[in-house]
């Protein structure tokens, strides 16, 4: 969590490792290994790996991007413009505990929050030692904490547990997490095109995974707050934090919970100026960057101060970055 973002009240900021290096992207060649087995010995079947349900999608062209001006302009999802993607297939729901649970076991990799000893955790998803476990709050968000051991298995930190959530999103883990499980399951990240196609399930330019409005009388749809943020959430939509995968119902294409629940990671470097140069074909976002995309919002997100819970909204993080709220699904061609 290096670097300087721009501070989202939903989205973790970046803290600084009292001067620790992060560690270098990890590979499955170079940085893991798995039980029995050493770098050289040969491919295994990585279908075999990932049991994450799949769909596959046409693709095709889609009109990617905010169509109703509800954005942030610094995340410039604006300009809509038209995108043509080649067929793919993508998880229908993040990648949960028991499917990162297998991944560590076979492989013996630790995430980049393990490493460092800490992760960032929402004050009210805290579960330690508020004096002895919290390493840090930035002053223009102080609802987020760095807290002490907290990762994957302690998303809350040392008191806490996934325990009873095999289906809940695996959350703590970094962009460089996330690309360790898809060399390993012979996968990868989305791009954000990729991510927001998905996302709308064949609607054109709605708001959301089902249209455009929220309509929370007819009951929820997805995990977000309720409630004067950041202090309490009365939890209307059942959830204070993760909801299974497979909670509310799944879009036209069959996805669960691409808004809300935790946002997820793409592989795309993040610029909010890409959309005005971005190719119509395949596009793969920008050479180079300093924070990758992140996609569809959180539990945490709210409108009065983080409406990101939308097909179009934008965010990002440095791909060190690891929080309480942050997860990812998966694609292959």
């Amino acid at each position: 969590m290096h670097g300087e973002q721009e501070t989202h009240a939903c989205c973790a900021p970046s803290f600084e490792h009292d001067g620790a290096a992060a560690p270098a992207a990890v590979t499955i060649e170079t940085g893991v290994r798995r039980a029995g087995r050493q770098p050289g010995d040969g491919p295994t079947d990585d279908a075999s790996r990932h049991t994450v349900e799949q769909v596959a999608l046409p693709g095709g062209v889609f009109r990617m991007g905010d169509a109703h001006g509800d954005g942030h302009p610094g995340d410039g999802e604006g300009t809509v413009h038209e995108v043509e993607l080649e067929p793919f297939t993508i998880d229908a729901t993040s990648v949960t505990n028991a499917d990162f649970a297998r991944f560590v076991a076979d492989t013996g990799y630790r995430t980049e929050a393990e490493q460092f000893g800490f992760s960032a955790v929402f004050h009210l998803a805290l579960q330690a030692d508020r004096r002895q476990d919290v390493v840090g709050r930035p002053p223009d968000a102080p609802w987020w904490l760095g807290v002490r051991e907290a990762g994957w298995r302690r998303p809350g930190g040392r008191h806490s547990s996934v325990e009873g959530k095999d289906d809940h999103p695996v959350v703590h883990v970094s962009w460089n997490d996330a690309q360790a499980y898809c060399e390993w399951a012979g996968r990868r990240l989305p791009t954000e095109a990729e991510w927001e196609y998905a996302s709308r399930g064949g609607l054109t330019s709605a708001r959301y995974p089902w249209g455009d409005e929220l309509d929370a009388d007819h009951g929820w749809r997805c995990n977000i707050w309720q409630g004067p943020f950041p202090r309490s959430n009365t939890e209307e939509d059942g959830y204070l934090t993760t909801a299974p995968v497979r909670t509310y119902r799944p879009n036209d294409f069959g996805l669960w919970q691409t808004v809300g629940n935790v946002w997820e990671w793409c592989g795309d470097w993040f610029s909010p100026n890409y959309y005005d140069e971005s190719p119509r074909k395949d596009p793969q976002g920008p050479a180079e960057g300093t924070a990758r995309v992140m996609r569809g919002g959180s539990f945490l997100c709210h409108d009065s101060y983080c409406n990101r819970y939308r097909n179009a909204a934008r965010s990002s993080n440095t791909p060190d970055s690891s929080m309480v709220n942050g997860g990812f699904r998966t694609v292959a061609a």
